[in-house]
């Protein structure tokens, strides 16, 4: 069976629909466990106090906010490369989830940032590059709306996807880009000396697996969407036509 069976949007929304209840199930498990093992059963860092359990919010939506944007630049180049609309329709979709993503992340980083740096935002290589990622994600969803050719529409967006993807890529590797600016190194590294401790380390992974199968679940759920709504109107045309 090959992969781009996938892109017709009938066996889409087929296999979808097996997968969406299995997503809901394993996505509402994940956040319940993660958020609450996180914020009441692991203690206070003896550094930033209570104020450290925001990282089960702000890790988890800044990697999803990131990550969004580079599934829809892989959509988006099988949309240049192939012409499948149902992955276009996924790129699409997958916007306001990113978007929502990199609010969430900039909220609860101010939040974080306050008490830790004495302000609540700095100028700093992440996190400018991070805000400029989020005005891409609302011109990606502007140029959708403002493109009445839906086929033109993708043309563009995918277009401007490419060229935010380097935003994308700042924000997730500006501390090693430069060596300056308050935002720490990772949170997760493979490299113990600088990983969190196990006492945080584990509810934060639930966490992250939680956030991924919400966005997995919510970019499922618009895709049939878009998909019902090209139907409709491609019905509507043909009524018009006859």
């Amino acid at each position: 069976m090959s992969i781009w069976e996938y892109a017709n949007p009938k066996r889409f929304m087929q296999t979808s629909a097996w997968a969406l209840p299995w997503a809901i199930g394993l996505t509402v498990l994940c956040l319940v466990v993660g958020l609450v093992w996180g914020f009441f059963f692991t203690p206070d860092d003896y550094k930033q106090g209570s104020t450290v359990k925001i990282i089960y919010l702000h890790v988890p939506a800044a990697m999803m906010a990131i990550n969004a944007w580079v599934m829809m630049l892989v959509t988006s180049l099988i949309w240049i490369v192939r012409r499948h609309h149902v992955s276009a329709l996924a790129a699409k979709a997958a916007a306001p989830v990113g978007l929502t993503f990199t609010l969430i992340a900039l909220a609860t980083g101010a939040l974080w940032g306050q008490p830790m740096w004495g302000t609540w935002w700095a100028w700093d290589p992440r996190l400018t590059a991070f805000l400029i990622l989020t005005l891409f994600y609302f011109g990606y969803i502007a140029l959708w709306a403002a493109v009445d050719n839906p086929d033109t529409a993708a043309d563009l967006t995918a277009i401007l996807c490419l060229v935010g993807s380097v935003f994308a890529l700042l924000s997730r590797y500006a501390v090693n880009f430069w060596n300056q600016g308050l935002h720490q190194g990772a949170t997760l590294s493979l490299d113990k000396e600088e990983n969190i401790s196990d006492v945080f380390w584990l509810p934060l992974l639930v966490c992250i697996v939680g956030f991924i199968l919400l966005f997995v679940t919510l970019v499922l759920m618009r895709t049939r969407t878009e998909i019902r709504a090209r139907r409709l109107q491609a019905l509507l045309s043909r009524e018009r036509v006859a």
